[in-house]
């Protein structure tokens, strides 16, 4: 049976021509048609909705409805392919509830609403009563039984595009649970573990937006020629880092031919999974860069920050002495010295850790950094993004960032932090806080990620235990070790009590 288009939805698609012609669209899309359906208020789509309690004003501001008084000239633009699915949806509406060999308006708009979800959810949102709506057009909904079946798509295409998205689908769950598996087991991380949790979640329920028979039916494993393809790089994993880099590559690249051939059938699937895709380039980089920090700060545990004024001894002297007690990391943190006298500081904390084999950060200036030649530079939330630091200081540079909340932890891991400071801990000698996170910050933020962490504020060796106790690896420390008689001796104890700390790892306890 072959289907006619009513005048009016021919003059809808016209409209809806013209519309993406207008926008210098590349094909017609649903929303297109839509506007053009309802381009009349006296016609038969937009009364049908008034009817069922959409609010006509709201609606037309919303899809910024075009009255159609000029001159109109369609486009001959192809369809999008969610349309093409719309459309038989329509005509298998039309067959059973219309004028004999005719698609009208109202048939098209209510597959619009069927299958497009985001759509309909719109259009709730202004009121409409979806059930009335198509109780008016179909009346109560009973099973569709055409006298004869529809040829309106090929069905060689539609089997070869679902041959396709189910062997991507497969390819991304696997990748996605490889990277789990490394995030959990090799790390673990569980706030990493978390997100590739929700992230297979979140595909799960967009592959549900497709046919799972469909899928199934297309699947021929023993006709597919790739499977007899490979590469001798397929065969080849030196090391732990090279299986993820590998499947970060393989998760994108299948979510890429998911996202470009499910816009055939479906394309609020096509947009979920681009949203999918976008969140696994964070998580590739969450994971190299973390892989990176872990091994650049491997077994770092005592971190300490220095302020020339604080130092009981001179600035050289007590870096000296904090080094020799088994400082691993030096940061110079400046607040009220100009430029000239802070980058000369900066060059001589550098040259002295340099030769010590210890780190050097800068507090709040990549620029400083840069030109001192220090390895990174120690963010609080209210300095520049990490990204803007590493555009100054260059991809390699640790970048360190204090955090207070869960949320901010969470947030700098993916923002590509090296390491995070956790705190403050307990009240300061050297830095008035309006609150204390406290000893359970410190127990939930070393609980939730393996990157690299330093618990700070007010820790002395009177308190650390309780510090090492709460879960913390690493401590930065300022006045107990600036101020003291024995910064050496202080430091060294520090280690100690860092060491024997049943929580540090072998080379943690082997690193003096």
């Amino acid at each position: 049976m072959k289907l006619e288009f009513s005048p009016a939805l021919q003059l809808a698609f016209d409209r809806a021509s013209y519309l993406a012609g207008k926008e210098i669209a590349a094909e017609i899309t649903p929303r297109h048609l839509l506007r053009g359906l309802l381009a009349e208020e006296e016609g038969t789509p937009a009364t049908r909705l008034i009817a069922a309690g959409a609010d006509w004003s709201r609606l037309f501001e919303h899809y910024a409805l075009t009255r159609f008084t000029e001159t109109m000239a369609a486009r001959d633009l192809p369809q999008q392919g969610s349309l093409r699915v719309v459309m038989m949806q329509a005509a298998e509406i039309a067959a059973h509830h219309g004028d004999e060999g005719t698609i009208a308006t109202e048939h098209v708009l209510l597959a619009l609403l069927r299958v497009m979800d985001t759509m309909r959810g719109e259009l709730e949102g202004f009121g409409l009563d979806f059930a009335r709506f198509q109780h008016g057009i179909v009346g109560d909904p009973g099973p569709l039984i055409l006298d004869e079946p529809l040829d309106l798509r090929d069905p060689v295409e539609e089997g070869d595009t679902a041959r396709i998205l189910d062997a991507s689908a497969n390819r991304a769950r696997e990748a996605m649970r490889v990277l789990e598996d490394y995030a959990r087991f090799v790390l673990g991380d569980a706030f990493l573990c978390e997100r590739f949790k929700q992230m297979r979640h979140a595909f799960a329920e967009a592959v549900q937006m497709l046919s799972v028979t469909l899928l199934l039916d297309s699947r021929d494993t023993p006709g597919d020629v790739g499977t007899a393809i490979s590469t001798r790089a397929e065969w080849q994993r030196a090391a732990v880092a090279d299986v993820v880099q590998a499947n970060c590559k393989r998760l994108q690249e299948a979510l890429r031919s998911l996202e470009e051939y499910g816009k055939i059938l479906h394309d609020e699937f096509a947009q979920r999974i681009e949203r999918i895709r976008y969140q696994s380039y964070t998580l590739e980089r969450t994971l190299v860069r973390g892989g990176t920090s872990r091994e650049l700060l491997a077994g770092a545990q005592l971190y300490v920050l220095v302020t020339d004024s604080l130092c009981r001894a001179s600035l050289v002297g007590t870096v000296k002495e904090a080094l020799l007690g088994g400082a691993q990391i030096i940061q110079l943190r400046e607040k009220n010295v100009d430029d000239r006298t802070l980058l000369a500081g900066a060059r001589d904390l550098r040259q002295l850790t340099r030769e010590a084999g210890a780190l050097f950060i800068m507090n709040d200036r990549p620029d400083l950094a840069r030109l001192a030649e220090a390895d990174g530079v120690h963010l609080g939330q209210d300095d520049m993004p990490i990204r803007d630091a590493r555009r100054i200081l260059g991809p390699e540079a640790i970048i360190g960032v204090s955090t207070h909340t869960i949320e901010q932890v969470r947030q700098a891991i993916l923002d590509g932090a090296n390491y995070i400071g956790v705190g403050p801990t307990f009240p300061s000698e050297t830095k008035a806080f309006d609150a204390l996170a406290g000893l359970d910050f410190v127990r939930q933020a070393f609980a939730e990620t393996s990157l690299p962490a330093f618990a700070i504020g007010g820790v002395h060796l009177d308190n650390v235990d309780q510090v090492v106790a709460a879960g913390a690896r690493g401590i930065a420390v300022s006045h107990a070790v600036g101020a003291a008689d024995d910064p050496r001796g202080v430091a060294s104890r520090f280690r100690l009590a860092l060491r024997n700390s049943p929580l540090s790892t072998p080379r943690e306890r082997g690193r003096g």
